[in-house]
């Protein structure tokens, strides 16, 4: 029972990130249940069908706030649903040998990617408006469903940073339309977990756990979406990533590191981490001095006329 509570708040403290990030659901609970020494085949499968709840209460949320272009759902998310249910049977015919470092692999440089991204260039804001091409969004989803199967999460850290460097869609646009989009390819990558392990290794408590969890956090993402620091959050989740699954690859049979030599890379690590948090927090607050900045000046020109 006490596993199931926690899980349960894992659901929805990744759900409360994803919903309001767009992303990082799958690769912190897939991080979370490796930890715990599950199959990395059944734990992307635990982590899926529990999104096929969570993304459909999320984009329902997102729809009523008005967060949704729903021609961009359509364009990434089918060929977001082909690629991750390729994942999905690439993922469950990999021994476990094999797929537990492989996936951390993918996880970390996941991680890594938010943990920069975020860090380093916050959201950008140029070329709103324009419209996003089918020739781009159909190879997106297609890369970004099939690792989203492969490392139990990918959708959100792959296709909501690409659609967001463009500029084209405000952000909470984009994060409710990657969120929506998701259910598509949760309900392949569930599919394509079944037709090739059937049950086997799933625990359908876990996921009603994380499904409880994250359909209880959904509605209050989406509606935090327009609150939250965006920059200092992706900082924060992108370190977690990356610290956990650096942990895992160190412990493997590829590395097999010595404790000390895990201690010291661990510390570097968190100490990185830290440094990338802090950067995000004070960068955070210059970009709000410099708009409280413009718009006193505003409004000193508008008392002048």
């Amino acid at each position: 029972m006490r596993t199931l509570v926690l899980l349960a708040l894992a659901g929805l403290g990744a759900q409360l990130v994803d919903g309001s990030l767009g992303m990082a659901y799958g690769v912190t609970s897939t991080t979370l249940l490796l930890s715990m020494g599950t199959n990395p085949a059944a734990a992307s499968a635990t982590v899926h069908l529990a999104e096929i709840g969570t993304t459909l209460m999320s984009g329902a949320s997102h729809w009523r706030f008005g967060n949704v272009d729903w021609k961009v759902v359509a364009k990434i998310g089918v060929p977001g649903a082909v690629g991750a249910f390729l994942g999905a049977t690439v993922l469950s015919g990999l021994s476990t040998g094999t797929a537990e470092p492989v996936m951390s692999l993918i996880l970390l440089g996941l991680g890594l990617y938010v943990l920069s991204r975020f860090t380093f260039r916050g959201l950008p804001k140029g070329n709103l408006g324009k419209p996003l091409r089918k020739r781009f969004l159909s190879p997106l989803g297609l890369v970004a469903g099939f690792l989203d199967a492969t490392g139990g999460g990918g959708w959100g850290p792959v296709g909501t940073p690409a659609l967001l460097a463009g500029g084209r869609m405000e952000p909470r646009k984009v994060i409710g339309s990657i969120d929506t989009s998701e259910f598509l390819v949760a309900v392949a990558a569930s599919l394509g977990f079944l037709f090739s392990l059937g049950s086997q290794g799933l625990n359908w408590g876990w996921v009603a756990a994380f499904l409880l969890g994250g359909m209880v956090a959904a509605p209050v993402a989406a509606w935090l979406v327009r609150l939250l620091p965006a920059r200092v959050l992706g900082s924060a989740v992108g370190g977690v990533i990356v610290a956990t699954n650096v942990r895992t690859l160190l412990r493997s049979e590829w590395v097999g590191a010595s404790g000390v030599v895990s201690g010291v890379v661990y510390g570097l690590v968190c100490v990185v981490w830290a440094s990338a948090l802090t950067y995000s927090i004070r960068a955070h607050r210059r970009e709000k001095a410099l708009e409280r900045d413009a718009g006193d000046a505003g409004e000193r020109r508008a008392v002048a006329v």
